[in-house]
């Protein structure tokens, strides 16, 4: 792996993470009115549509749908569409940043996965790196003690579920192509949620539809950019990176929930940012 490419798959998970961000900001406001399998199922299929033409548009559909391990990437849908319900529900029981607070430990799960199962070398500058990356997220957030509810088991388990879906994302990319783990993300997440989610359909309101053509862009878009950067970049170098999305979605939360900016978000960034660059041999030489 060059420097080049390890950039370039940095810059394209950066901006995967405020995608994510951003769809999460609006999940907050549509979840209260609206049934979470509804969300998923209708981003689903937002996903399968896109997934579609895009395969169409590079090997064929029939094509791009032969994996070479089908049931790896089946296993992998499953996870993704299992992740997603799980936070959303999560959104609706606890705020954004007890939600994010808690899901921040998916990279340190990634990060022990990605050694198990992918026999990627994890440095202890690694190591360092994430642990400094999550006290900043914790300054960040400066979860409550609602956090300890029940209820942070849905984004805990959401948080594995995610860690999971990453390493054999990076596992499937190495055999099959983007289009082909889109493909398989897609059928399988709108066939499930279609199940689920028609007996609880509720008619949204004009705004609440533009709210989810919005987040289904957001979700799509921010799927892609991970799915690049991790055939840039190795998993465990980008886990650091990931704490960007609990910085992003402070931000949302001060734009639209009046969360107030005050020195513990400045603290926390700059931890967030000296445990990225750490991890990449820019600090502590």
């Amino acid at each position: 792996m060059n420097s080049d490419d390890k950039r370039i798959g940095i810059s394209l998970c950066l901006t995967s993470m405020a995608a994510y961000a951003i769809q999460d900001g609006i999940t907050k406001v549509l979840v209260s009115g609206i049934p979470a399998t509804q969300i998923v199922m209708i981003r689903c299929w937002v996903l399968l549509l896109l997934a579609l033409v895009f395969a169409a548009s590079r090997r064929g559909i029939w094509q791009s749908a032969r994996s070479s391990q089908p049931v790896k990437q089946t296993l992998r849908a499953l996870l993704g569409v299992a992740e997603t319900y799980l936070f959303i529900v999560a959104l609706r029981h606890l705020g954004l940043a007890e939600t994010h607070a808690i899901y921040a430990v998916f990279p340190i799960l990634t990060i022990g996965l990605a050694g198990l199962f992918l026999g990627e070398r994890i440095s202890p500058r690694q190591w360092l790196a994430v642990a400094i990356g999550f006290v900043g997220t914790l300054a960040i957030i400066r979860p409550g003690f609602g956090v300890f509810s029940r209820y942070s088991l849905i984004p805990l388990l959401a948080a594995l579920l995610f860690a999971s879906y990453n390493i054999l994302t990076r596992r499937m990319s190495r055999q099959d192509d983007l289009a082909t783990n889109l493909l398989y993300l897609g059928f399988w997440g709108a066939l499930l949620t279609t199940l689920a989610g028609l007996p609880q359909w509720q008619t949204p309101t004009l705004w609440q539809t533009a709210l989810i053509l919005a987040l289904s862009l957001c979700g799509v878009t921010a799927q892609l950019l991970l799915l690049q950067a991790l055939k840039y970049t190795a998993a465990a170098t980008l886990q650091p990176f990931n704490y960007s999305l609990l910085l992003f979605a402070s931000l949302i939360g001060i734009a639209l929930f009046g969360e107030r900016l005050d020195l513990s978000l400045v603290i926390g960034a700059v931890l967030v940012v000296v445990g990225g660059m750490l991890s990449l041999g820019r600090l502590g030489r």
